[in-house]
């Protein structure tokens, strides 16, 4: 069966780790052991994917840090498409696949597989806001990161651009961030402020990072995970 998604024209790319027990929500791990934070980081992103398909915004692509368990995008139930992260950081990874979905999709969001507070109406602000014309939209999180950035096919705004070949802001964007600090939202924003690129900044959110994001985890509509 067809899906009729809201933005027909776009992509939502779910960013996750592969799930392996010691090397996922680290900072958790005092808190609920290596089992615990494994099972969560895996209940995170069945979530979250649930979510974004449940909520037909837009297509939404699983885009996995590796392919050691091939399995695990199976047992999802995806029926969209599944990719493998690819560079050395966070900020490269991220530009790879917002080039790769550019050039199938005229507007992209990538979003956080620990955001889970992230649902269809937020993710359709963003949507709506790009397909204003606004070239770049972030969703700010509370330890300073961002949980959302979103982005318009360049030549939508920049008639002279041509992918792949991408131009600054976009590599800029993505480019000596302190990934993982709560500097990242504020060095994004300079970024953007250098180059003179507008952007629409949506409601701060929260990712599940730090102990007291568990409670609110357990008491999120839809959670039982």
């Amino acid at each position: 069966m067809t899906v009729a998604f809201t933005f027909p024209d776009a992509r939502i790319l779910l960013f996750a780790k592969t799930p392996q027990k010691g090397q996922v929500k680290t900072r958790l791990q005092p808190v609920l052991g290596e089992q615990g934070a494994l099972d969560l980081h895996t209940a995170l992103i069945r979530f979250c994917w649930q979510q974004l398909v449940a909520g037909s915004v837009a297509e939404p692509e699983l885009w996995m840090s590796d392919f050691k368990d091939p399995d695990f995008p199976k047992q999802l139930s995806a029926p969209y498409a599944c990719y493998r992260q690819q560079g050395e950081n966070l900020g490269d990874r991220m530009y790879h696949a917002m080039t790769r979905a550019l050039q199938r999709a005229a507007k992209v969001l990538i979003v956080g597989a620990d955001c889970p507070a992230v649902n269809a109406d937020y993710l359709s602000l963003a949507l709506g806001k790009l397909s204003e014309g606004v070239p770049i939209v972030l969703g700010p999180a509370e330890d300073g990161g961002y949980v959302l950035v979103g982005m318009n096919r360049p030549h939508l705004f920049l008639p002279h651009l041509s992918l792949p070949n991408l131009s600054p802001p976009y590599p800029s964007l993505f480019r000596d961030i302190a990934w993982g600090t709560d500097q990242v939202m504020a060095q994004t924003r300079i970024k953007l402020q250098e180059s003179a690129t507008e952007w629409f900044e949506l409601p701060t959110c929260w990712d599940v990072d730090r102990p007291e994001d568990l409670v609110r985890l357990a008491h999120l509509q839809g959670w039982c995970g």
